[in-house]
């Protein structure tokens, strides 16, 4: 039998500068770049309103008030604005100031420069399935380099039988890139550092204690961080 979703909040990423994506950034945030007709963002949007998740909450920091003009268009999913004007808190210290907008223990979070098809269930779905609050602190959604399209990296993770992840090991291929969408608990975010850090403080805790688990995305993943893979993507998503 499916289980319902494992939260109906998601929070989504999207207050980084996007130097990578330059010269695109230079007049508009990265989360408003367009790919397939659509600003990235929406994409993501769209996947969450899909799936049934009712409230999003958006950190906004880089061209903020283009973020706000064109997120106050949006009815479905609602969203929430996390304000990062005054300081850009990386993914871990965005998600601690975000707690108290997100409420739901665990929610969703997700950058927002992701393209994705899904497999045979929504990512969220799937996701969900895979869930086990008392084993876990994370649930990352990891991709196989076969799946995964634009990637030239050498991998984030190993994968054992149980799905207990930890990080590629030196001088090695991993065999599962993350896919920037995860389940987080509200432990994992526990003791966290004060301001500006990066979630993989917290993660390299959770695989110290076993608590960091990884599943398989069944689906396509596209990486879009630069503008050269956007015209790829473009061209794969039409066959598609």
């Amino acid at each position: 039998m499916t289980k319902p979703l494992a939260s109906d909040v998601a929070m989504v990423l999207s207050a980084g500068l996007g130097k990578r994506m330059r010269p695109l950034t230079a007049t508009r945030p990265k989360p408003l770049v367009r790919v397939a007709d659509k600003p990235l963002i929406d994409h993501c949007l769209d996947k969450l309103e899909e799936a049934g998740v009712a409230r999003a909450v958006v950190n906004v920091h880089y061209l903020a008030d283009a973020m706000e003009a064109h997120l106050s268009r949006r009815e479905t999913p609602s969203v929430a604005i996390s304000d990062e004007r005054d300081l850009l808190l990386e993914t871990g210290g965005g998600m601690v100031k975000a707690l108290p907008l997100l409420g739901s223990d665990p929610f969703f979070a997700l950058n927002s420069d992701n393209i994705w098809l899904d497999g045979p269930r929504n990512v969220f779905e799937h996701l969900s399935d895979n869930w086990d609050a008392e084993r876990m602190d994370a649930l990352l959604l990891l991709v196989p380099h076969a799946r995964a399209f634009n990637y030239r990296g050498k991998g984030d993770f190993h994968m054992d039988p149980l799905g207990r992840i930890s990080r590629r090991r030196t001088g090695r291929i991993a065999p599962f890139i993350y896919s920037g969408i995860q389940i987080v608990s509200h432990r994992l975010l526990r003791d966290a550092p004060e301001g500006a850090f990066s979630t993989t403080k917290l993660w390299d805790r959770a695989i110290a204690e076993g608590r960091l688990f990884g599943t398989s995305h069944l689906g396509l993943w596209y990486e879009v961080g630069e503008p050269g893979m956007i015209a790829p993507t473009e061209a794969a998503l039409r066959q598609d």
